[in-house]
């Protein structure tokens, strides 16, 4: 119904819908009345939708999250009753600090106690990153399957996700098996069905692939679906896969004018772009070297107005001076005056 109508003149026939009592609504005119009650449906379905998406986007990074801090924090508290570790890796630091340009046989060799030494800690260190993941990845699903998976499925279930990039095509394939197991429960099957097709290259991380497919060639269903999840959750914030009946997540092609393929030179010229990706990229590396020679003269000449290259923990850090007390906004100005004129100053309240 809205298809050749504006965004804005829509916004405008939703917000007077949403303002108007139910018994003005009634005295309208039926045009009237039911133009404004789809304004204010379209609207508001694509704001739920929306929602929908942000509260999606915002759950599958917190279960990583929270998987992450959990591991953290087991591990710190293990650290921790190591002893002679954090005072040896002290002392690395300082010795690196004190001779940068030394060699690590003259500088850190003798703090250690040796080249064995150093060695055995590389090697703890890698078992620890390697034990780290694994545990990520043991947290993650057990908190996924208690908790997380009966929020997402039925928010998955709601939402309908497509794709015009081909590349993604096994995470659409993944998505799509996913959502037709969701309603089936655990109990009835801790693994896929056989016969079905299960992408995996492209949807499952290399590390989580031990974990999703056993020893038979079987793909267990609660390890894989939080690597499904992720998937489409980045692709969603590069817009590379959109939400029908959205309005932020849509389809990035509606974001173009309806003529736009017909008339694609009238609109990069209107842009004042080329229409070569390669002319485009030369010219903005123009652009930045440009600017980087004017900063270097600057910063030669002393004509930065302030900002200067320091170090910060011992690396090159670039520092803006802070600014200056603004003057205050003619609008806030009015303001005061008015609840002043109108309450006295005695009136609490802040800018």
């Amino acid at each position: 119904m809205f298809a050749d109508v504006s965004e804005k003149l829509v916004d405008a026939w939703r917000a007077r819908a949403s303002k108007e009592y139910p018994a003005n609504m009634e005295r309208m005119k039926p045009p009237r009345r039911l133009t404004l009650l789809a304004a204010l449906c379209h609207v508001r379905q694509m704001e739920i939708t929306d929602s929908l998406v942000d509260l999606f986007i915002q759950l599958v990074l917190k279960i990583n999250t929270r998987a992450e801090r959990k591991v953290d924090k087991e591990l710190n508290a293990e650290l921790k009753k190591v002893r002679g570790k954090e005072g040896m890796l002290l002392r690395v630091a300082e010795a690196a600090l004190s001779e940068p340009s030394g060699t690590v046989r003259r500088v850190i060799y003798p703090v250690v106690g040796g080249e064995k030494t150093l060695k055995a800690l590389a090697a703890e260190a890698a078992a620890n990153e390697a034990r780290y993941k694994a545990r990520i990845r043991t947290v993650l699903r057990s908190s996924y399957s208690a908790r997380w998976r009966r929020m997402l499925s039925p928010l998955l279930g709601a939402l309908e996700l497509k794709c015009n990039n081909t590349a993604f095509r096994p995470v659409m394939d993944a998505i799509d098996l996913l959502q037709r197991y969701l309603e089936q429960p655990l109990k009835e099957g801790a693994f896929f069905d056989p016969a079905e097709r299960v992408p995996i290259a492209g949807v499952v991380p290399e590390p989580w692939r031990a974990a999703a497919v056993d020893a038979k060639g079987r793909v267990e269903r609660i390890p894989y679906e939080p690597c499904v999840l992720v998937a489409p959750r980045d692709a969603v914030r590069r817009r590379e896969i959109w939400v029908v009946g959205a309005n932020r997540w849509r389809n990035p092609e509606d974001d173009l004018p309806a003529d736009f393929e017909d008339n694609r030179d009238v609109h990069y010229a209107a842009l004042g772009q080329p229409q070569g990706a390669g002319e485009f990229i030369a010219a903005l590396q123009g652009k930045l070297r440009t600017s980087l020679d004017r900063f270097e003269q600057a910063l030669a000449e002393g004509t930065t107005g302030g900002v200067v290259i320091v170090k910060k923990q011992g690396e090159p850090w670039i520092r803006v001076s802070p600014r200056g007390k603004q003057e205050e906004p003619e609008s806030l100005v009015a303001i005061k005056g008015e609840i002043e004129r109108r309450w006295g100053t005695s009136t609490c309240w802040t800018s």
